[in-house]
Formats: C-alpha cells, structure tokens, sequence
C-alpha cells in the first residue's frame, strides 16, 4: 500500500518529517521492486518560502508544484542532476519535499541517478502506474533521532535558507530500528 493524495496534501514540513522512514519504492525495467528507506528530506513551503521554486510564480518548469498533492516533480539542477520531489499541500500552492537520501544513497542527485529517476517522472502521479512511490514502512522515528537544519544550496533565499527545514536521521540509528522492526 502506498501513501496516497491525502498523505501529501498536508503542509511541506510535515509531509517532509513524516517521510523520515518510509519506502521509496522504484519498479525497474526488468519489473523488480527496489525499496529504499528515506532518510532525508527537505521541505518547500510555497511562494512566500524564497528557496522554493514557486516564490517567483508559475513557469514552465515548476508548475508541476502548483498542481494536485502526490505528483513527483523532477527538475534537472545546474545542468547536471535530476532532483526527485514530491508536491506537497493544496492546489495552486507551490510546496513540495526533496527527497535527499534514500537506502543507501546519499544526497539528492545521487538518489536519482542510482535509481535512474529523470524527467519522464515529471508531473505523473506517485504510484504504481508511474513505477515510483512513496509507501509506509512500519518505522516509527522518535523525534529525538530527527535533526532540523538548515536547506543545503539555498543561500540566495535570504533568511530563508537558515530555516531549519532540512530533516535528517541518522541511517546507523535508522538501522538498527529497522532490525528491531524485523523482530
């Protein structure tokens, strides 16, 4: 079961801490499963957040964000790495989450490269049908674990980019709740 329109359609930094140790779940060519548990994220608040890409208004390029809650937005960044978002909130709010790390792959270009996520997800609903979701693992996070920092590469968004919108888990901590789950 995967986390559907309702999951998403709730503010950014929510969505963003709740995602901590769930299931990004890729189908590859050969229809494998792969499944990675996230351990870092980011939230975009909307356009009044001056790091988000919607602070600006709508274009052609991120007006997937201004859509429906639950569809993936991807986006090439300096030319050279796709980055995997999910929309987040209400219609004609542009919010979304950055998926940073997921399994074992750390940082968000590298999540995507790795499971070899590019444009051809953009603006297509998360689920099976687009062979990328999101999907509740059973992990329970203590808060205590979740670090909140500031975004990383948002530096031209005033005092924005200091807002602790940047959750983390450590993915040793991560681990060892996933081995106590298996139980």
């Amino acid at each position: 079961m995967h986390y559907g329109r309702d999951f998403f359609d709730r503010p950014a930094d929510r969505v963003a801490r709740e995602l901590l140790g769930a299931r990004l779940v890729v189908r590859g060519a050969d229809s494998r499963l792969q499944r990675h548990v996230v351990f870092e994220t980011e939230a975009y608040l909307g356009a009044h957040d001056l790091a988000c890409h919607g602070s600006k208004g709508m274009t052609k390029r991120n007006a997937v964000m201004f859509g429906p809650a639950g569809h993936w937005y991807v986006y090439l960044c300096y030319g050279i790495h796709w980055m995997l978002n999910i929309v987040t909130g209400a219609e004609g709010v542009p919010a979304a989450v950055l998926i940073r790390g997921a399994g074992e792959l750390v940082g968000p270009g590298r999540v995507t490269r790795g499971l070899g996520i590019d444009q051809a997800l953009n603006g297509l609903a998360a689920g099976r049908k687009a062979g990328l979701w999101l999907e509740p693992s059973g992990i329970e996070i203590p808060r205590r674990w979740i670090a909140r920092t500031p975004r990383i590469g948002v530096g031209y968004a005033g005092v924005w980019a200091e807002k602790p919108l940047r959750y983390v888990v450590d993915r040793q901590r991560l681990s060892t709740i996933r081995w106590q789950a298996g139980r």
